[in-house]
């Protein structure tokens, strides 16, 4: 295992820690630890935090960010199709249906409010970028002459997607619904069907 695995997995277990702490822990000399840690910090992994102490300088103290959580075993895709087996097991194709139903209904009324002091269509799909970004999708807008393009380079839905193409017709049935009478919004590339991304194409109408 790297030093900078163990320092992330040592902050995991016991919690905000100081670079002296650390390299007693490891085995290291405390400047070592402290180039890692300022690697880590560089990456995102980490950030820190200086403490009073009774008497002198303050203490630094290191501690894990949300997006370390990228180096530890995720197990949310295989729970996904699990929950998926469950609904479709205990309430048939139908229930799925309905879950996948109340999904969309939802994301479109959270994006309608969202969107609501907004006149332009670009306006609207920028709200709609933010939005789709906050909630991990990596999204962005390009325009070419009148046509607009929603890119999304992740799907955080992915392992239901792949599981039950329904969540990938709900996801532009959302779209469609929410530009209704605004623009026409069809698929262009799919992540499931091997694309690097999901691109959506949005014409005026």
């Amino acid at each position: 295992m790297k030093t900078s695995e163990k320092i992330l997995q040592t902050l995991k277990i016991k919690g905000p820690q100081t670079a002296k702490v650390l390299a007693d822990e490891l085995a290291l000399t405390t400047m070592g630890v402290r180039q890692h840690l300022q690697g880590l910090e560089e990456s995102g992994d980490v950030v820190f935090e200086d403490k009073k102490a009774l008497r002198g300088r303050p203490t630094r103290y290191w501690s894990l960010t949300t997006q370390s959580n990228s180096h530890f075993s995720d197990r949310h895709p295989e729970l996904t199709v699990q929950l998926i087996d469950s609904v479709k097991t205990i309430f048939g194709d139908e229930g799925l249906e309905q879950l996948i139903e109340h999904r969309e209904l939802a994301s479109l009324e959270l994006y309608l409010a969202a969107m609501k002091k907004k006149d332009s269509l670009l306006d609207k799909l920028s709200v709609l970028e933010k939005l789709r970004t906050d909630e991990g999708y990596m999204a962005s807008i390009e325009q070419e002459g009148d046509i607009f393009w929603l890119l999304e380079n992740h799907c955080p839905i992915c392992a239901a997607a792949s599981q039950c193409l329904n969540f990938c017709r709900s996801e532009l049935q959302l779209f469609q619904r929410l530009f209704e009478g605004i623009a026409a919004v069809s698929r262009e590339e799919h992540i499931i069907e091997g694309a690097r991304r999901c691109a959506y194409k949005v014409v005026p109408v």
